[in-house]
């Protein structure tokens, strides 16, 4: 074996030895108390508590459409904030939550019939959204994506807001208060 097929064999021996450290545990992880079937979150201890008089104005900013069949995780996002910092004592009512839906996502945004429409299966995210928006999260989907894929408002689920762009929600939601949170 020359000496560089012998160096790549043995990089590739130490990645493949690597791969088991670098696992992740979920073993600490749980839903709720807001929604029980998924935002899975962990306590962290030795951080204290989030002051009771904490408020939160969050737009999420999602763009990557789920797996086929699966939950989008940009949406689980958002209902992970929810529960882990209800979890951690701040009040429901103090946490507005917003999420702005562009690019191939607005796909998930679509309800049984905007599905069909568009020759698409099952909505993975469909409980999962109407139960957000039950508790008062907004989805908000963008006009110029949904153009571009042709979907229409009455093909939403319905409570799922239409803006003008990604960029105008954002832009409208910050002069409210709101942050856009990275992930």
């Amino acid at each position: 074996m020359r000496r560089g097929s012998m160096r790549i064999a043995m990089i590739a021996a130490l990645a493949l030895l690597a791969v088991p450290t670098m696992a992740q545990d979920m073993s600490a992880f749980r839903t709720g108390p807001v929604f029980e079937d998924f935002g899975p979150h962990a306590p962290v201890e030795g951080i204290g508590e989030v002051p009771d008089d904490t408020e939160f104005a969050v737009a999420f900013d999602v763009s990557e459409a789920a797996k086929e069949g699966e939950r989008n995780r940009g949406f689980e996002s958002a209902a992970r904030f929810i529960n882990m910092h209800v979890a951690h004592r701040v009040p429901e009512d103090n946490i507005r939550i917003a999420v702005v839906v562009h690019g191939k996502a607005v796909n998930d945004l679509l309800g049984a019939e905007g599905r069909t429409a568009h020759e698409l299966g099952e909505n993975g995210s469909a409980a999962m959204i109407q139960a957000m928006l039950d508790h008062g999260v907004r989805f908000i989907a963008c006009g110029q994506s949904a153009a571009a894929y042709g979907v229409t408002q009455d093909q939403l689920i319905p409570g799922v807001e239409m803006s003008l762009s990604a960029m105008t929600a954002h832009a409208l939601l910050q002069q409210r208060g709101y942050t856009v949170n990275p992930f």
